[in-house]
């Protein structure tokens, strides 16, 4: 049975990348934070040393300009490109525009896959059939889906305080991982688990939601003198657990399957 694989993200720079591939961390996501700056070596630099590690490299543009995108995509070549803007029902952007520019990225970099992070309030079922409805409707034109926590307010809404204004993710908050067991049990591409995941939950989450990898940013990252995560600092002991812990739960789950099938 194929392991559960583990991505990491806000990786900057090549020595953080290989310490993350040698902690055994498959996917190594870094976020392009500004279209006016949007060409940074050191993150180009960091591909590339992904790419020769024979690890999976994953781009967040924090941008959804079309040229602007497809301009991004050119000049750094990653594995995956990552989308992460909030859609129609979220206070975001449209979808049509989102299925557009996917479709694009796919004709003209066909070696790009593309993941789509699918936001999830923390509440059990609390925005579950529109979760299952907008993964339906971008499956199509995408190769991975992210389930990510979405902070909703007392309306029912997505509340428009989320961390990155426009984006989805780094809230450190789990979602509801009922709602993304269906979404797995759905879907016909491959989904991550992401949403406060931690070397404390990884392994609850991978069995509960069954997912095909589990990512991790802000409860992997150091933290300040008041507990706070800090962006863009990872603490490698924590990236270590999380490792050990997605890999204690695949062996679990080896075991579980060869009770079963006595």
């Amino acid at each position: 049975m194929p392991g559960t694989i583990v991505q990491i993200y806000e990786i900057q720079t090549p020595d953080e990348a290989r310490d993350m591939i040698g902690l055994g961390v498959d996917h190594i996501g870094s976020v392009i934070t500004s279209c006016d700056d949007r060409h940074d070596p050191a993150i180009r630099e960091t591909i590339a040393v992904v790419r020769k590690l024979e690890a999976v490299s994953s781009l967040i543009p924090l941008f959804a300009n079309p040229d602007a995108v497809f301009d991004t995509l050119d000049y750094y070549r990653p594995d995956i490109v990552h989308f992460c803007d909030r859609l129609d029902g979220y206070g975001g952007s449209s979808v049509d525009a989102a299925l557009q520019l996917q479709a694009a990225v796919k004709r003209r970099f066909p070696n790009i896959r593309i993941m789509r992070s699918i936001p999830i309030g923390q509440t059990a079922g609390a925005n579950r059939d529109a979760v299952l409805a907008l993964a339906a409707r971008l499956e199509p034109q995408s190769d991975y889906f992210l389930t990510d926590t979405e902070i909703i307010g007392e309306s029912g809404a997505a509340d428009e305080d989320q961390p990155v204004v426009g984006f989805v993710g780094i809230t450190g908050l789990v979602c509801d991982w009922a709602t993304a067991a269906q979404l797995v049990a759905r879907s016909r591409i491959p989904v991550i688990l992401a949403g406060g995941i931690s070397p404390e939950n990884v392994a609850d989450g991978i069995r509960q939601v069954r997912p095909f990898g589990v990512d991790s940013c802000t409860c992997t990252n150091a933290v300040d003198q008041n507990r706070r995560p800090i962006r863009f600092k990872k603490d490698l002991a924590r990236v270590k657990a999380l490792v050990a812990e997605t890999r204690r739960a695949d062996g679990m789950a080896v075991v579980g399957h060869r009770t079963q099938t006595k």
